[in-house]
């Protein structure tokens, strides 16, 4: 992963005070509402930010190759401050980084030396061409052809053709690294700006994210010289792609959390200015406990995952796609969650274009979407995951449940191991009766996963947070022993929905459900949501 060596405080500081910077002097609310308005790339102000006095895209590249080597924690701090400040330019960032991608994990030394560094000190723009108009999320069923030209016996390059859909920074970027088939499998090339043959289609005017270019790409006969196939060798694309998800997925989520937090924080403001029959929204629980409170303990829970997704990357462990899915999956929909809320929030004044809570849930709907949909990741999150219940022959859920007990009770660590271990169960239950050839089952164990790791995470983190970030410690308790609760909401809601809804009545399905204790574990729901939104609001 990029730079797995940890940045120094002061300098990701440094990062941090300049997009503070660049936000008050050149992403006024006036000027990402004219960038919205007219859905054109903001290719001036990009360049500035790629350029000498801010070189933003260098957190993202390897020290050996002039960057600051960032580690995945110091790059998802960045991702989410730029999202807050504004999702399309966070979006082209996230591209560049993403269009590399291919070059640093299978480029060989004088691709990487050549391309990388190219990067790094010309501040070039970088699109990854893998979408297609007929494939979508499958990336396997891409139909662009790298054909091979030979010369004397020997091979001299090859002739690109296809379509490539949806590419970030597609017609503007001075680099391309695009996916093709060649005779031994689906490959990455390198492809400059201005080759013969590559014609960017029309800017695609788009729901959200109107800053960001999005277009189509015709691939006509490019010629491709043979030392422009990352790594040398033919067939390894999928492979080189498969390598970052873990990453790529990461980075996604990072922008969701900056989405989310940016529409939460316009939310709370308001709610301490508007006065409503004599007091403000924020002395209402109508208002506090369902605009603000449930979104703010769901964002806390992803960035607890996050940094837990991130410091597995900066160990080293580079096989961290399920992961990657989960973070991308709760998140970018706790965002959108959030974000739609942050409208009803303000009232009629949120439809109105000039508050910009309406934008940021149009930008933030496309995390959804891009870079796998929610529906892709939880194929993803319950085939994987039911392949390892079934390799450690259970273990490594019953695990993770022991390891939750261990975890004191006012962080919600007996709960969650008690809600864990029904995950397990129900799992196994499910697989003996032959359910889990049903997609909507596997869809249904997929939230479970999900929402019983993400709390695994928030309550760890909770049971080690020593007050050290902006929130209190009681504050991160609390949204952890809430978020716990809806962990086991969801593990007795989709488990009665497979015990009983589909088809075959499982009575070993609610044996152990029973045994979650659902009527004691929501005591004191009440208590903690008061706390989280005087602190929200304070």
């Amino acid at each position: 992963m990029p730079g797995q060596e940890k940045m120094d405080t002061e300098t990701l500081s440094m990062i941090l005070d300049t997009i503070d910077k660049l936000e008050r002097d050149k992403l006024t609310l006036e000027k990402k509402l004219e960038m919205d308005r007219t859905g054109e790339f903001p290719e001036e102000l990009i360049r500035f930010m790629l350029g000498p006095d801010m070189a933003l895209h260098l957190i993202f590249i390897p020290a050996e190759y002039g960057g600051l080597g960032a580690g995945a924690k110091e790059i998802a701090i960045v991702s989410e401050r730029m999202a807050k400040a504004d999702l399309g330019i966070a979006t082209s960032f996230l591209g560049i980084c993403l269009g590399m991608d291919p070059i640093r994990v299978g480029g060989t030394p004088e691709q990487k030396e050549k391309y990388i560094g190219r990067i790094a000190e010309e501040g070039l723009i970088v699109a990854y061409g893998v979408t297609e108009p007929n494939a979508g999320s499958n990336v396997q069923a891409l139909k662009s052809r790298a054909d091979r030209v030979m010369e004397n016996g020997k091979l001299r390059g090859y002739k690109l053709n296809g379509q490539k859909q949806f590419i970030t920074n597609g017609g503007v970027a001075d680099l391309y690294t695009i996916l093709a088939n060649t005779p031994e499998g689906p490959s990455f090339f390198i492809v400059e700006r201005g080759w013969d043959g590559l014609v960017p289609g029309k800017h695609e005017d788009k729901h959200g994210i109107r800053a960001s270019d999005t277009c189509a790409l015709s691939l006509e006969d490019i010629f491709i010289p043979a030392e422009n196939l990352v790594g040398g060798v033919e067939g390894q694309g999928l492979k080189q792609a498969n390598k970052v998800f873990g990453y790529t997925r990461l980075m996604v989520a990072t922008l969701g959390l900056g989405g989310g937090m940016a529409s939460l924080e316009r939310a709370i403001k308001y709610s301490k200015e508007r006065v409503q029959f004599g007091t403000t929204l924020a002395e209402k629980q109508g208002y506090t406990h369902k605009l603000l409170v449930p979104h703010a303990v769901q964002l806390e829970a992803a960035r607890a995952y996050i940094e837990f997704v991130a410091e597995c990357l900066d160990s080293g462990e580079e096989s961290r796609e399920v992961e990657g899915s989960i973070a991308k999956y709760f998140t970018t929909e706790a965002a959108d969650a959030t974000a739609n809320d942050g409208i009803q929030a303000f009232g009629g004044y949120g439809y109105m274009r000039e508050y910009e809570v309406e934008k940021i849930k149009r930008d933030v709907k496309i995390l959804t979407i891009y870079e796998g949909t929610s529906e892709i990741q939880r194929n993803i999150i319950s085939v994987f995951r039911m392949r390892e219940t079934v390799r450690s022959k259970g273990n490594f859920y019953s695990e993770m449940a022991q390891e939750a007990a261990k975890l004191p009770e006012d962080c919600g660590g007996p709960l969650l191991s008690r809600a864990i271990a029904s995950l397990n169960d129900v799992i196994v239950a499910a697989r003996k009766a032959k359910l889990t050839k049903q997609q909507y089952i596997m869809v249904l164990l997929a939230d479970m996963m999900t929402w019983c790791e993400v709390a695994n995470a928030l309550s760890r983190k909770a049971s080690n947070y020593g007050g050290e970030q902006q929130r209190s410690q009681e504050f991160v308790k609390a949204t952890a022993r809430l978020f716990v609760r809806e962990a086991v909401e969801k593990v007795y809601t989709n488990g009665m929905k497979i015990g009983f809804g589909c088809g075959e009545r499982l009575d070993a399905v609610a044996s152990v459900l029973s045994q979650l204790g659902v009527a004691t574990a929501f005591q004191g729901t009440l208590t903690d949501m008061n706390l989280v939104a005087a602190e929200l609001v304070a």
